[in-house]
């Protein structure tokens, strides 16, 4: 699948972030908006949720590969994200080096934590730097703060961006 040069961003996919030239990030797309994703030539998505969300796809992973795209699926507990769940998916992105990547979850939370996380400790990217996507989105609290590393936020509640600061 090729991409169209001069498609759109879809932004009115639900918190839509676009991080470089290969990878791309949002909420739960739905059915039509994979379709915009894939224009983009997005070559593999990735998905943090849990396929039991009341607002996943049924049958996502199928939609996907319909459209040209491969799909990995690494179900990540909102209340209880693990190092194995860590690994997993910084795996996936090694094995996905060079190619054009569109990953999602729910609400766009799960990715931004994960994606600051493997940027500052596997890409080697300033915190700071690396911090610019994950407070576009929200500040975690409580075990998400402890996921990436934010003491000092652990006994804090998540702050959303446009309506905690």
């Amino acid at each position: 699948m090729h991409s169209d040069p001069l498609a759109a961003e879809p932004e009115d996919i639900f918190m839509w972030r676009r991080l470089d030239g290969r990878l791309t990030t949002s909420g739960q797309p739905k059915e039509s908006e994979l379709h915009a994703i894939a224009g983009l030539g997005v070559r593999h998505v990735v998905n943090l949720a849990l396929h039991t969300h009341e607002m996943a796809l049924a049958n996502e992973g199928a939609s996907v590969r319909a459209l040209g795209m491969a799909y990995t699926h690494i179900p990540v507990d909102f209340e209880k994200p693990t190092e194995q769940d860590f690994h997993r998916f910084t795996a996936a992105m090694k094995g996905l080096a060079g190619e054009t990547v569109h990953v999602h979850c729910i609400a766009n939370l799960r990715v931004t934590a994960f994606v600051y996380r493997y940027e500052r400790e596997r890409l080697g990217v300033e915190d700071q730097k690396a911090r610019l996507m994950l407070e576009s989105v929200w500040r975690p609290g409580g075990v998400w703060a402890a996921f990436i590393g934010d003491e000092h936020a652990r006994a804090l509640p998540h702050r959303f961006a446009g309506r905690d600061y």
